[in-house]
């Protein structure tokens, strides 16, 4: 159970909800959801130690890329429903009587 949701969190569950085919991968999230990754990877390790996330490396040639491999990460059916009921009213400056602590 997440016991709190921070301002990065509340950023990272919105890009989630957000994102077009419903997956992103850490860099996509570190600039969007403007959080550094000091604060996002353990905080995705968390989400997905809850059920809230799940995680894939995709599956691509990184020399004919020209690029390293991407770990996506999306919501799991779980974390969908938490997260819009978590976030539901909320605005991204302050609280709608949802205990962050």
């Amino acid at each position: 159970m997440v016991q709190r949701l921070t301002q990065p969190t509340v950023r990272v569950l919105r890009r989630l909800l957000d994102a077009n085919d419903g997956r992103a991968y850490g860099f996509e999230l570190i600039n969007d959801a403007k959080v550094g990754a000091g604060t996002l990877y353990p905080m995705l390790t968390r989400l997905e130690g809850i059920g809230w996330l799940e995680s894939s490396w995709e599956d691509i040639d990184p020399s004919a890329e020209g690029r390293p491999t991407r770990r996506y990460y999306s919501l799991t059916a779980t974390g969908r429903i938490a997260a819009v009921e978590r976030l539901a009213g909320r605005t991204e400056t302050g609280r709608n009587g949802l205990s962050e602590a």
